[in-house]
């Protein structure tokens, strides 16, 4: 489902205030404050980015798990780390890199998010990174300048990790190179070499499955609502090589309509929903009126609990008359926050009654500031700053909900 790539906001100035206040037990490292965080950072360097990518033994724990020793260790870290079995409350934010912006501020901003998305009572993120090709029948896929160099990924998946966030990356076929512009979409791509497609594709992604390896990612998502491919052969040759440098879970992200309608063949180990199910409703329908809109569409793929499927997206316009289509990104109706809160509210219910692994909630801009009402001129489909759908979402994410691993 197509959505908004969200504008940047003016690059906010930076105030760097380092204060050392106890050091390590090991002695190489020490905990500091910056930029008026209210995160303490571990790290010897602050102008080096050769501390930012340590290496794969960094953030301890299993394979399994992916979690960070120090997630639950000091303050302004999330509650309980996510571990197996429990639900994944998560954010998507999507990042747009610029040569313009420093390290530095990179940092800051990654900060900024991690402390929102505590103050949620999130568990997880997914950090979803834009890539790109030269149209619909292109063979050719590529980073661009908006794509976040590995070293500039590093710094934000620190930041997230010393967090506590469960994390995942997600590259997400960018559509501007796709026409005409009011029907394009990823998921409509046809290559003319398919095989010389899939070896672009995994020469670009093997970078980051390196990175997702050593920085101890929960989850690499080999692809997103790429509809017309998913029966390729070439999904096996990709992810062979994926797994020469990444040895966690490999996930597909299917577009609601696709997963509806039958298998999705992609071999990955999981498939994420990204789900904007119309609901033809008023907009003053009911919590319950907008789940029940919702499980008759899951309900055309299995009935009953769901304990494999995490929502990977899920959100909606704040503003009148976006129930039928939820995945609208560009249209600019009257802002209407309840339509936007009780959508969150029922998406939510639909998770905790079907025994989902969880939801992330589209999106956030790694540019943007959170904490900041939105402008007039960003997508609707934006959370950030409206008050009844924060309430909505920390009250979903604060919730007695175990998370599948409860019912097995």
């Amino acid at each position: 489902m197509k959505r908004s790539r969200l504008p940047l906001l003016a690059v906010l100035p930076v105030v760097v205030l380092s204060t050392v206040v106890a050091s390590s037990a090991a002695g190489s490292q020490f905990l500091h404050w910056e930029d008026g965080s209210l995160l303490p950072v571990l790290g010897a360097d602050e102008n080096t980015s050769a501390e930012l990518t340590a290496g794969s033994g960094e953030y301890g724990g299993t394979r399994d798990s992916r979690t960070s020793p120090h997630a639950a260790s000091r303050a302004g870290r999330v509650d309980k780390p996510w571990k197996p079995g429990m639900p994944e409350w998560g954010v998507q934010i999507y990042w747009e890199d610029s040569a313009r912006i420093s390290d530095a501020e990179v940092k800051r901003r990654a900060r900024q998010k991690a402390e929102y998305l505590v103050g949620l009572h999130a568990n997880s993120v997914s950090l979803s990174f834009p890539y790109y090709t030269k149209g619909p029948a292109s063979d050719e896929v590529f980073a661009g300048p908006q794509t976040p160099a590995p070293a500039r990924m590093a710094i934000v998946l620190r930041v997230f990790h010393e967090a506590g966030l469960r994390v995942t990356l997600r590259p997400l076929m960018d559509e501007k190179a796709l026409k005409p512009p009011k029907t394009a979409w990823r998921g409509n791509i046809e290559p003319a070499d398919r095989s010389a497609w899939f070896a672009a594709y995994a020469k670009l992604l093997g970078p980051y499955a390196a990175l997702a390896e050593k920085h101890r990612v929960a989850s690499f998502v080999i692809g997103a609502e790429l509809n017309s491919l998913e029966s390729d052969q070439g999904w096996t040759g990709l992810i062979e090589a994926l797994k020469k440098e990444y040895g966690g879970e490999l996930s597909y992200d299917a577009n609601w309509d696709n997963f509806v309608s039958g298998p999705v063949k992609v071999p990955a180990a999981s498939i994420g929903l990204d789900a904007y199910f119309p609901v033809e409703v008023p907009d003053d329908a009911s919590v319950a009126a907008l789940a029940d809109g919702w499980n008759k569409w899951l309900d055309k793929k299995s009935t009953g609990p769901m304990p494999e499927v995490v929502l990977a997206e899920a959100g909606i316009g704040a503003m009148d008359g976006a129930y039928p289509a939820p995945g609208d990104f560009s249209t600019k109706r009257a802002v209407n926050e309840d339509v936007q809160a009780n959508w969150y509210q029922a998406v939510c219910k639909v998770v905790v009654d079907r025994t989902m692994e969880g939801v992330y909630w589209w999106s956030l801009n790694f540019d943007d500031d959170p904490y900041a009402a939105p402008a007039e001129r960003i997508s609707r489909l934006n959370f950030a700053g409206r008050p009844k759908t924060e309430r909505a979402i920390r009250d979903c994410f604060g919730s007695s909900y175990a998370g599948p691993g409860s019912a097995r």
